[in-house]
């Protein structure tokens, strides 16, 4: 089953790095990009993604702010946090918001798949 994902990520360098390597996995539709918060929220709500990859500082809205927007909307969406401040006060605020987890920018190439492999077998 095909993933339908989300990017998030004001580096646009970074968001085009893991597009790039998406576009190489097998169950994945990029479905949209977003460089900021209100932008992810908007496209999110239109789009109806099944992963939403997020950034976590990100300029006027942050990442947590945004997985708290979308866990309120109507449309259920798994949201993954991809993020270059690996401290645990970040990953618990990630996990009281229902993250599906939470992944290293350093880390991605590594560990997306399995997490994608686990979304599509949810799917």
């Amino acid at each position: 089953m095909t993933v339908r994902t989300l990017l998030v990520d004001d580096n646009k360098t970074f968001l085009a790095a893991v597009r790039n390597f998406l576009l190489m996995v097998p169950d994945v539709e990029i479905v949209g990009e977003a460089h900021d918060g209100w932008t992810a929220v908007e496209l999110a709500k239109t789009l109806n993604p099944d992963l939403v990859l997020l950034d976590i500082v990100m300029p006027e809205m942050s990442g947590l702010e945004v997985a708290q927007a979308l866990k309120d909307s109507s449309h259920p969406t798994r949201i993954v946090f991809l993020s270059m401040h690996d401290s645990a006060s970040y990953r618990t605020a990630a996990r009281e918001l229902g993250a599906f987890a939470y992944v290293g920018k350093g880390d991605f190439v590594v560990d997306l798949i399995p997490i994608i492999d686990k979304l599509a077998e949810l799917q």
